[in-house]
């Protein structure tokens, strides 16, 4: 008997439908694997098959390094097309997050990483890609057709859970309208499909899964099912709301279920934790045990721990930028051109809960109500 800890999102993720399945993008014959992928006799087969059980390795690994397996909705990689139009070539993204979380980790820590391009790569080439990045910078791209692509992340994510995590229910059709099951089951499908790729890597006995942020709620389930010893890790990058706001989602069990398929959540601050232990209390009529700063969860037998985890800054990259010789030229050329003068500096993404209006309106007012500041106050804002 399947358990209730996953039995719907199995059956959604299982639909007939030519958009979300598998079969359109298979993989390339031969295509080159790491060598711990698979450590039982046999063939791994398609997750959403019934008749598949939860297997775990009882085979001792050759293979003593440690390996994590960090999931992102994209990998920490910037894509280029050749000049001639043959080809692709990568490069890191410095600026990822995913790519700076490796130098938290042990220097004999090896990492893989699982995730989306920001480039759109033809059919024709994704296998010679996949295997460029295997090899080179041990990632596993997953490739998803566009039109998936747009209702999983344009739809679901954008439309329905960023600002439903950010305190914004959809009172009228521009602010999310009613709820679309159809960007539902993008989702799920999305979320298998990095299912399929982690599995294509993993040694359940050995390897550590660490997924992040909401792009991926749904992932520990599909894990879960095909590895009931896997250790599964969750990072939310937002804020997660109290339950009078969550509890307006329809899907907000199936997402509650499948983020306790992890075996570790880690939230920003301490209310986010406390918002989500509360939506499971009142939702799913679970307690909680709080111990000497543990606080752990029952869930099908297995003890799930909630973490207080904020993101703080590297320091290490910030002083290596401070040291270079353009960063001291820049400074000294902003000396001069704000000689005098208060500066104030925001840096912000380009999105609707970040305040850019309201700060530049504030700045307005201050302006207005405050004449002599005129000349003296500089509002730089990138």
């Amino acid at each position: 008997m399947v358990s209730r800890s996953y039995s719907n999102l199995l059956e959604l993720a299982s639909v007939d439908s030519p958009t979300f399945g598998r079969g359109e993008y298979p993989l390339g014959r031969g295509e080159k694997r790491f060598p711990r992928v698979k450590t039982v006799v046999g063939v791994l087969s398609e997750l959403d098959d019934e008749n598949n059980h939860s297997v775990s390795s009882d085979a001792p690994s050759s293979i003593s390094q440690e390996r994590i397996i960090i999931v992102g909705n994209q990998l920490p990689l910037r894509a280029h097309r050749r000049p001639d139009g043959g080809g692709w070539y990568f490069s890191w993204d410095e600026d990822s997050l995913l790519l700076q979380l490796k130098d938290g980790l042990g220097e004999d820590m090896e990492v893989v990483y699982v995730g989306c391009l920001k480039e759109e790569i033809d059919l024709s080439e994704q296998d010679s890609v996949a295997q460029t990045l295997l090899e080179t910078f041990k990632c596993v791209p997953a490739f998803i057709p566009p039109d998936l692509l747009s209702r999983f992340y344009h739809g679901f994510c954008k439309q329905h859970l960023w600002p439903l995590f950010h305190y914004m229910l959809p009172l009228s059709p521009d602010l999310g309208g009613r709820f679309d099951r159809s960007l539902w089951q993008a989702y799920v499908s999305v979320n298998k499909i990095f299912a399929d790729k982690v599995m294509e890597v993993i040694s359940p006995d050995d390897d550590f899964v660490w997924i992040h942020d909401y792009h991926l709620f749904v992932l520990p389930t599909f894990l879960r099912k095909r590895f009931n010893r896997a250790k599964l890790g969750f990072f939310l990058h937002s804020p997660f709301p109290s339950s009078e706001i969550y509890r307006t989602l329809p899907v907000r069990d199936e997402i509650l279920r499948a983020l306790l398929n992890s075996d570790l959540i880690g939230f920003h601050t301490f209310d986010y934790a406390r918002h989500f232990l509360s939506c499971c209390s009142r939702m799913l009529g679970l307690s909680y045990q709080s111990k000497r700063g543990y606080i752990g969860l029952e869930y099908y037998g297995r003890t799930v721990s909630i973490k207080i985890l904020p993101v703080g800054i590297h320091m290490g990259q910030l002083q290596s930028v401070m040291n270079l010789s353009e960063t001291a030229l820049k400074v000294a050329e902003l000396k001069v051109q704000f000689a005098g003068q208060t500066v104030m500096l925001g840096v912000d993404d380009m999105d609707i809960f970040k305040g850019i209006s309201l700060k530049l309106l504030a700045m307005e007012q201050l302006l207005i109500q405050h004449p002599e500041k005129r000349g003296k106050v500089v509002l730089v804002q990138i």
